[in-house]
């Protein structure tokens, strides 16, 4: 079944590892590491998707207010924690919304077989296959990397630590463990940083990250684009 979604504010900012060492320490003294975590870390791989005339990309250069992407992700190269999201932006505000599909599935997919598709039992797979074939999506840049996640309770507070982003082109080895892939960030010193919140950012969370002070904000889309 799909996940009930619900729009929630998103913030990301490029920060230096003098300020993730910072922010770190501050934060394990009031959140939690996210419980799914393997020494406080796990690995995200995703390919994003997006047609001919980049149209996701463009919109995310322009600034439109309103948009949409679609990925495929899986974590700690366990195929079975692969799934379909649908990413929607109202500005800060971030919905997504996600669909379990099995590795066989994606394979398939990438391999240009849509056959599967239109009898899925998810709604969100079935709509993908309307955007692959009518909006002619296609896998445009394979995403990796390390998050280290922090969770707080109240305000339903998500505060997330991205390094070691790579990126490459050859989105058919989305699930082969050596990828040829290049560093995106940290040959610069950087790594992002992703505050997400239902209604409200504790003040003491806000007083931590700070976020009033930063103006950069980041999509790794984009920058990954650069590559392929």
């Amino acid at each position: 079944m799909d996940k009930v979604p619900r729009y929630r504010h998103e913030l990301k900012y490029i920060i230096s590892y003098f300020d993730y060492y910072n922010m770190r320490g501050r934060l394990r003294a009031v959140m939690k590491s996210d419980p799914h975590t393997v020494d406080g870390r796990y690995k995200i791989r995703s390919i994003y998707f997006d047609n001919y005339n980049d149209k996701a990309l463009r919109e995310k250069i322009s600034g439109l207010e309103r948009r949409e992407k679609f990925r495929i992700r899986y974590y700690n190269d366990d195929f079975s924690l692969m799934s379909l999201e649908k990413k929607m932006k109202i500005g800060d505000l971030c919905m997504k919304v996600s669909a379990k599909i099995t590795d066989k599935e994606c394979r398939r997919l990438l391999d240009g077989d849509y056959t599967w598709m239109p009898s899925h039992e998810s709604e969100l797979v079935r709509e993908f296959y309307t955007k692959l074939t009518a909006g002619l999506l296609r896998p445009r840049v394979l995403v990796s990397y390390t998050r280290e996640p922090y969770i707080y309770a109240a305000g339903n507070v998500r505060v997330t630590f991205d390094m070691n982003i790579r990126s490459t082109a050859f989105c058919r080895r989305f699930m082969e463990e050596d990828v040829l892939d290049v560093d995106v960030g940290d040959e610069q010193g950087y790594m992002v940083l992703e505050v997400k919140f239902d209604d409200f950012l504790p003040e003491i969370i806000a007083d931590i990250v700070q976020t009033d002070k930063m103006h950069t904000s980041f999509s790794k889309y984009g920058a990954c684009r650069k590559f392929g």
